[in-house]
């Protein structure tokens, strides 16, 4: 991964972040790596747990942000999941999995954040 990519990911999930914050909701961890796969920011939002997919774009070229989710993408974060919910015994838990589309300008600068709940 280049330079560009990886310091647009992170000053994505760092508004991504705030943004969960904004919606008063507690983060309880970011960066979940598994052997299953990552989660960017998981949540909580009254007793539900979230788990929150960050993707950030700095060009519109390959399109908006949040369509670069597939199915795969999907079924790997909801593996990873899973498996948090089951490590730390969650199982009967309500969850969710929401989106935060961060768009900015070529300097870092956001330009669109949008939230979007129980994106898959």
């Amino acid at each position: 991964m280049t330079f560009f990519r990886r310091d647009t990911g992170k000053m994505g999930e760092d508004k991504a972040v705030a943004a969960v914050r904004r919606r008063g909701m507690r983060v309880r961890c970011r960066n979940y790596r598994c052997r299953l796969g990552e989660i960017d920011i998981i949540a909580e939002d009254g007793g539900t747990l979230v788990f929150v997919e960050v993707r950030s774009r700095r060009t519109g070229g390959y399109g908006l942000p949040q369509e670069s989710i597939g199915p795969q993408k999907a079924a790997k974060v909801r593996r990873a999941a899973q498996y948090y919910m089951a490590v730390n015994e969650l199982s009967d838990a309500d969850c969710r999995f929401d989106v935060v589309a961060v768009k900015m300008d070529l300097k870092g600068k956001v330009e669109n954040i949008e939230y979007i709940k129980n994106a898959f």
